[in-house]
């Protein structure tokens, strides 16, 4: 197993505490965001006009997001952690505003683009700026902290929209963002970055191919015609990605990483895991609202993630000096075998604790898979590789849930029957958890 890195950020116990709020602000803000927006988007298009461009305002968001998330990491890599992140929040309260002020569906569009962009710079940097402030033993009550963060977004993102709507303005929700991002770029000032970055050029016609190939893969999530012309250009324009990184001297994704065999294989299984089970989350609020369950108690059904995913992120750091990844993360795939189970037996009338229950043992699931990989991303590579690996954690799992969200979406569309087609939703899910679990016995002597 790695050891800890000596090029760590070493800060008093004092100044972490800023640090700390800082990037859990950041987090919560970025979260928050599309929640917010799936409460209020019907009205802020009936005000602006162009509601075929409706679902556009979420894949703008969603898929700048995806795609600069592994760029921004390998960018902190050679600039640093601080200069970067205080950039991403920098261009995340910029593009809140100009949503604030957007006047047409078009520029919402744009704009939510912008958003995006600052998102996808400032999400991986909780886990990195973790990974650099503490040993591997306290990060998973760190995790725990950016669960609980997602959790309370999950809740209060809801409530907050539906409030502007009705008693303010929708450009409430954007403008809410201001004062969030002023007081976490502040205290970011407390950051005292330790790490020395290993300065290199930007592979910057690098990060184009990748964004364009990936921004390709990710419309075939989206748009409804030509859709197999959108994914074979796609794998196309990676495939030369691949091709114009495997020699080039300083790569914005370095391909080198994944002849780490453990390293490789958490991907693949984080990957796996987040295409069959972990879009569930989108889907169990429909199924509970048909029981005759309200918003509100179909929305807490979801909270039963967050409460298993938190008991075992906060003791996750120390197992791992005790038992290594391997185990954790096969551990963590026969309980997402177990919550696929569940979620296979959920029929017409098995009520809301069923459900719950599903959901917290696919907490623990995630909270073991998410918290061990992630970790393993850091300690698995070189100190000045740290950022891009846990950026490409990130992204696979961005790239995962977004499949397995368009995936059971198409299932429930094509099913005449409501919950024939849940049966066959969850049913996709089981045989997917099946090939996450089989993926994790890869993963070996670590």
């Amino acid at each position: 197993m790695a050891v800890e890195a000596s090029t760590a950020v070493r800060v008093a116990a004092k100044s972490k505490l800023p640090v700390m709020i800082s990037i859990v602000l950041a987090m919560l803000v970025a979260s928050m965001d599309t929640t917010i927006a799936n409460t209020t988007m019907p009205v802020i298009a009936k005000e602006l006009g162009n509601f075929n461009l409706y679902a556009w305002s979420f894949a703008s968001y969603m898929i700048m997001s995806t795609v600069i998330a592994p760029v921004a990491g390998r960018i902190s890599d050679l600039y640093g952690r601080k200069t970067i992140f205080g950039a991403g929040i920098i261009l995340f309260l910029l593009g809140s505003i100009l949503c604030g002020f957007a006047n047409s569906m078009v520029q919402l569009v744009i704009y939510r683009a912008v958003q995006g962009i600052g998102a996808g710079v400032m999400m991986p940097f909780p886990s990195i700026i973790a990974g650099d402030l503490f040993a591997v033993e306290k990060r998973g009550k760190i995790q725990a902290l950016f669960t609980a963060m997602w959790g309370l977004s999950a809740i209060l993102a809801p409530m907050l929209g539906a409030f502007f709507v009705e008693y303010a303005n929708w450009r409430w929700i954007f403008f809410i963002n201001i004062p969030i991002c002023l007081v976490s770029f502040v205290l970011l000032s407390a950051y005292k970055e330790v790490y020395e970055p290993k300065k290199s050029k930007v592979d910057v016609f690098g990060a184009l191919i990748f964004a364009v190939g990936v921004s390709l893969l990710l419309l075939t999530t989206i748009v409804e015609q030509y859709t197999y012309s959108y994914g074979i250009a796609g794998v196309a324009v990676m495939f030369g990605f691949y091709l114009y990184e495997k020699n080039h001297v300083s790569p914005i994704v370095p391909l080198t990483l994944f002849r780490n065999k453990p390293f490789a294989w958490m991907k693949v299984n984080t990957f796996l895991a987040c295409v069959s089970l972990f879009g569930t989350s989108s889907f169990l609020p429909l199924f509970l609202q048909e029981e005759g369950y309200s918003l509100f108690i179909s929305g807490v059904a979801l909270l039963g993630m967050s409460f298993g995913w938190m008991a075992v992120s906060v003791p996750a750091g120390k197992w791992i000096m005790c038992y290594g990844y391997s185990k954790l993360i096969i551990s963590g795939n026969i309980l997402l075998v177990a919550s696929g189970l569940f979620l296979l037996m959920l029929k017409q009338g098995s009520g809301f604790w069923f459900a719950f229950l599903a959901m917290v043992i696919q907490g623990l699931a995630f909270g073991l898979i998410f918290t061990v990989s992630t970790i393993g991303s850091q300690q698995l590579v070189e100190p000045h590789q740290k950022g891009v690996a846990t950026s490409i954690q990130l992204f696979s799992s961005n790239i995962g849930t977004a499949i397995g969200v368009t995936v059971m979406g198409a299932i429930l569309a094509k099913t005449s029957s409501f919950y024939a087609g849940f049966e066959h939703l969850f049913l996709y899910g089981f045989i997917g958890c099946l090939l996450a679990f089989a993926s994790s016995f890869m993963i070996r002597k670590v």
